[in-house]
């Protein structure tokens, strides 16, 4: 399938109503994010919105960026649009100079080898900020 990933502008109120409604059929059990808040890419097959994904500076690192949130619609999961959502944030990132990249994922096996598959490794933070079953996740740029 093709698809083309596009950064997003969050300050238009048309794309933040399109990542609110992609996000609750993505994760429907998840909090909304912020979406005024960093950076946001949406994917689209066609004319279709049909994945998203967020980064924001990372709280604790002045030189690194946070892989927030992304989401594929059932429809599109196993056509590698994850990892290239990944990528992109990537790209992105090492452009505007940051040297690291930091997630995290809880229970979420899909998630953990599509960041595996960029070069992503588990590391143990300092100071963990997600619950017992969380795995955090880095890679340098």
């Amino acid at each position: 399938m093709d698809y083309i990933i596009r950064l997003a502008d969050n300050t238009r109120p048309a794309t933040l109503k399109l990542l609110r409604r992609l996000h609750s059929e993505c994760l429907p059990y998840d909090k909304l994010p912020n979406f005024t808040e960093g950076f946001w890419w949406i994917a689209y097959h066609g004319d279709d919105a049909v994945g998203f994904a967020g980064m924001v500076r990372s709280a604790r690192w002045i030189d690194a960026g946070y892989m927030n949130r992304a989401g594929v619609v059932p429809d599109h999961r196993g056509h590698g649009l994850q990892k290239r959502l990944i990528r992109v944030r990537m790209r992105y990132a090492k452009r505007i100079g940051w040297r690291w990249l930091i997630t995290d994922t809880t229970e979420n096996p899909p998630s953990a080898n599509s960041l595996i598959g960029c070069g992503f490794r588990a590391y143990d933070p300092a100071n963990p900020w997600g619950g017992r079953t969380t795995t955090y996740w880095r890679r340098a740029l």
